[in-house]
Order: structure tokens, then C-alpha cells, then sequence
């Protein structure tokens, strides 16, 4: 049997990392002797988590674009090039059957220079708005492989397959869990249960909203808050939390069992990135979304949209959350009706087994 020698890029947030992470474990199950070699950007979580799960990695001095001060993208330009004239050299000695992008700043130069020497690359646009960097490899790739329908709208419909974005294999094992992740939560069982996450760094605007609606929560006999800060900002929810005494709050800059906080969640509050909006659709969470406005092309509002217009989510504008987020919430937990609707509704949207049919597709490509 052939073995197969493929590269995949991209990271820059865990959204990208772990999907990418998770269609190469899935390939590597398959086919053990697949060779797998990542290609990140220097300085980004990638180059932390991809060697972790046993991959090897290397990274490119590429970084964004700077949209409000043009002229730091000088230095930007000249590390696209120096990332392009590496990308060419990783390529040429790892010589690769197909190069695979899942988003961040590396993969732009990795498949374009794939491209260029004639290897077969294959996207994994996971946003429901194309980035910019996908809609210019598009033309160049051979498949693309999309979460969402009418992505027709940026990439030649021929190329597309809607697969959806892959869910840590932990995630899709989260159900039926509620009373052990009650016990790991210290969770009341007969008290309706909130998660509040931002992902590992934190989201400052989620948390600034949590922090003011305290008093409602406090105040609240029948709910409880898993409450997930991010690295950035735990040190300030505690201060706050130190004046609510036996407030039903458990709190901590990470969780190390995702699968046990979904369970134990009968409502969740979450940024819209395209991976956790794929896990919430596949684990039927009802969830209050609200958009990040410090991403590219807004593509946060367009993927909560997506599920707003089929009912499957309710959307608050960052600007808006510190006001409306917390009433919000603890008006939905009261309608059982309304949550049982958005679950309904956001479990039609899910895609199963996204990794594997992702796996397909590149490995129907292995030259």
C-alpha cells in the first residue's frame, strides 16, 4: 500500500487547530504510515498544540494584515515573502501527495506555493462568509470543503462538498453524561445550568457582562453559571466573584472537560467562531451567540446569522451584550418551549462525522 505524505496548514486559534488536528488523527487511523507534517505561524497556539498531539510542525514568520494602520503592513509584506520562499522549500523536501488548508495565517502561502508546484490542495473553509485568502486559492483547488449550504456565493459550485467542521472526538461522546458532569461541576441537579465560554484566551466583552449581571444572578435561586474566562481575565472575574458569597458560580480561566460542560449545560453563551458553533449544532445546545467584531470580513455575524434565520440561536451584538446578555439568558431559561426549539432546530443544522468525510476527500486526492 502506497504511504501517503500530506500536509496540512493553518491555526492561529483553537477553532482552526483542533479540526485540522482532528481530520490528520483520523487519516493517521486509517492509515498508520501516512506522513503528516503541519505547517503553522511562528509564534501562534498551533506551535504549541499541534506537537502535544504528536504531530510534527513547522512554522512560517507570517502574520495578518493591520486593516487600521497600513503602514505597519510593510513589515507584514516583506514576512509573506520570506513565508512564501519557506512554504516552497518545506514543500519541496517533504514532497507531499496533496497540501490541505483549514484557515489562519499560514495557510495562505503554504497552498499557494503548493499550487504553484503542481500539488493538489484542498480548503476547509469552516466560516458561513468566505475569507479573503480562501476566495483567491479557490480557483487553484481542487476540492472545498464547506460547513455551510450556499457557499456557491464565493467558490465555483463544482469544487464544492458541504462536510461540516470537525468536533473533537471527546465532544461527540458528550451526551448522556449530566451526572457525572454535575459531580466534576459540583452542580446542583435541580438547578438550570448556564456555560459561559470564550475560548482559551477569554472574551472580554462575554465576561464584562457576566461581571455586570451578578446582582440578577445572585439574586437567582433556580440557576447556576459554568463560567469559563479565558487565561486573560480570570484573575478579575474571581475579584468579583469574592463579593457574592455562595453565589452558585464555578469559575476558571480553562476547562479540561469540554464534554462534561456541554452536558451539564441546559443553555449556553458563546462567542460565533465556526468550530464552536459546529459543536453546539452536533450536541442540540441552546445557545445566545455573540459575535466577535474584531475578525475578518465580520464573519462571526454571518455564521450566528446562519442559525438565526433558522431559529436555531439567538444573536447579541457585542455592543449590546452588557446590557441584554444576562436578562437575556435567564428569561430564556424560564421558556421551555423557546429552548426546545433552538435544540430542536440547531440539530438539523449539524453535519456528522465531518473528520472522516473530510479524510475521504483528501485521500481521494493522494496522487
Amino acid at each position: 500500500m502506497k504511504q501517503f505524505r500530506i500536509i496540512i496548514s493553518g491555526g492561529g486559534t483553537g477553532g482552526h487547530i483542533f479540526p485540522a488536528i482532528s481530520i490528520a488523527n483520523t487519516i493517521r487511523k486509517r492509515f498508520p504510515d501516512t506522513e503528516i507534517l503541519f505547517v503553522g505561524a511562528n509564534n501562534r497556539m498551533e506551535m504549541e498544540k499541534v506537537p502535544q498531539a504528536g504531530y510534527r510542525i513547522v512554522g512560517l514568520p507570517v502574520a495578518g494584515f493591520d486593516r487600521s494602520h497600513l503602514l505597519k503592513n510593510i513589515s507584514v509584506i516583506r514576512q509573506l515573502f520570506k513565508s512564501l520562499g519557506l512554504a516552497k522549500k518545506t514543500i519541496c523536501d517533504f514532497h507531499p501527495d496533496i497540501a490541505v488548508g483549514v484557515g489562519g495565517y499560514a495557510s495562505g502561502p503554504t497552498l499557494w506555493m503548493a499550487a504553484s508546484l503542481k500539488i493538489p490542495i484542498l480548503i476547509q473553509e469552516q466560516n458561513s462568509y468566505a475569507g479573503v485568502t480562501n476566495k483567491l486559492l479557490a480557483k487553484k483547488a481542487t476540492k472545498i470543503c464547506v460547513a455551510y449550504e450556499g457557499m456557491e456565493r464565493f467558490f465555483p459550485a463544482d469544487k464544492i462538498v458541504v462536510t461540516g467542521n470537525p468536533v473533537r472526538a471527546d465532544l461527540e461522546e458528550a451526551t448522556g453524561k449530566k451526572d457525572e458532569a454535575q459531580k466534576f461541576f459540583n452542580l446542583s441537579p435541580d438547578k438550570k445550568t448556564i456555560l459561559v465560554i470564550g475560548g482559551s484566551l477569554g472574551a472580554r466583552t462575554i465576561n464584562q457582562s457576566i461581571e455586570k449581571g451578578l446582582d440578577q444572578l445572585y439574586a437567582t435561586n433556580d440557576v447556576q453559571v459554568i463560567w469559563q474566562t479565558g487565561r486573560y481575565y480570570y484573575k478579575d472575574a474571581t475579584k468579583y466573584l469574592k463579593a457574592y458569597r455562595n453565589i452558585s458560580v464555578w469559575c476558571s480561566d480553562f476547562i479540561t472537560r469540554m464534554d462534561y460542560a456541554y452536558s451539564a449545560a441546559d443553555l449556553v453563551i458563546s462567542r460565533a467562531g465556526a468550530s464552536s458553533i459546529s459543536e453546539l449544532c452536533l450536541l442540540k445546545k441552546p445557545v445566545i451567540l455573540v459575535p466577535s467584531p474584531n475578525v475578518a470580513e465580520d464573519h462571526q455575524t454571518h455564521n450566528a446569522m446562519a442559525l438565526v434565520d433558522k431559529e436555531a440561536a439567538i444573536m447579541i451584538k457585542d455592543s449590546e451584550s452588557k446590557e441584554q446578555l444576562v436578562p437575556t439568558a435567564l428569561d430564556l431559561l424560564k421558556d421551555s418551549a423557546r429552548l426546545a426549539l433552538l435544540s430542536s432546530n440547531c440539530l438539523h443544522l449539524a453535519q456528522k462525522d465531518s473528520a472522516a468525510r473530510i479524510a475521504d476527500e483528501i485521500l481521494k486526492r493522494t496522487r
